[in-house]
């Protein structure tokens, strides 16, 4: 079952008076339960390409379907109803609130769903005993480590069970050692929950640990491998 369909999507910027062309008619599919990594050059058009999978960002042109949802066709609202039920984020700036300790910043989804405390508080504890952080549920994000803060916004991109998690460029901040490991979470939480995790980057190691590589150049599809691990 494809979770992902883009078909012929289009995507123009304007800077000024000149038009910039993100992505110039991209055509692929995704399957559910994928492991995929999205690179190319800067400008390419892959961070574009995941901001329009996720409802961030609308295409120009071009039909966008996720989890069975036709996104081109969606409400603003309806659009934000989609990101808080099927899609979870994971951002280079890892994009926690500092005010909040890493357990509330992995519940903050779940209270914006809805979820009942007990209900939040048990799943909170238990990603975060996932990937690694228990017993640091009461730190503020000043006081992880860079690592330590990516792994909290993982928790929270999968604590409410999203059909696909986007990562743009997950290990941008992260040393090579750090890096793997997370990635190693990831993939374990891929083959465990079956969610799809699609990742833009320039990331080589990244690259090497998805089991699909999409290759963006000028905001065309150029290479499509799939890779057996």
């Amino acid at each position: 079952m494809d979770i992902v369909k883009c078909t012929k999507v289009k995507k123009t910027y304007r800077q000024n008076t000149v038009a910039v062309k993100a992505l110039d008619g991209v055509s692929l599919s995704i399957k559910k339960g994928g492991f995929i990594a999205i690179a190319g050059p800067s400008g390419s058009g892959k961070t574009t390409l995941l901001n329009i999978i996720g409802g961030l960002d609308s295409a120009d042109s071009g039909r966008v379907v996720v989890d069975g949802n036709v996104l081109t066709d969606m409400t603003q609202s309806e659009l934000a109803k989609l990101r808080l039920r099927k899609v979870g984020f994971v951002f280079q700036a890892y994009n926690l609130i500092p005010v909040l300790s890493a357990q509330e910043n992995v519940e903050f989804v779940m209270l914006l769903q809805g979820m009942s405390p007990a209900e939040r508080r048990a799943r909170a504890r238990g990603i975060l005993d996932d990937v690694g952080l228990g017993g640091m549920y009461d730190r503020r994000p000043a006081e992880l480590s860079g690592g330590q803060q990516q792994r909290v916004a993982v928790a929270r991109s999968i604590v409410s069970d999203p059909s696909i998690v986007l990562a743009d460029e997950p290990t941008a901040n992260l040393d090579s050692k750090t890096g793997a490991s997370l990635l190693e979470i990831m993939e374990e939480m891929n083959e465990k929950k079956q969610v799809t995790f699609i990742f833009s980057t320039h990331d080589k190691m990244v690259m090497d640990f998805a089991h699909r590589l999409i290759y963006l150049r000028d905001g065309r599809v150029v290479e499509d491998q799939t890779r057996k691990r």
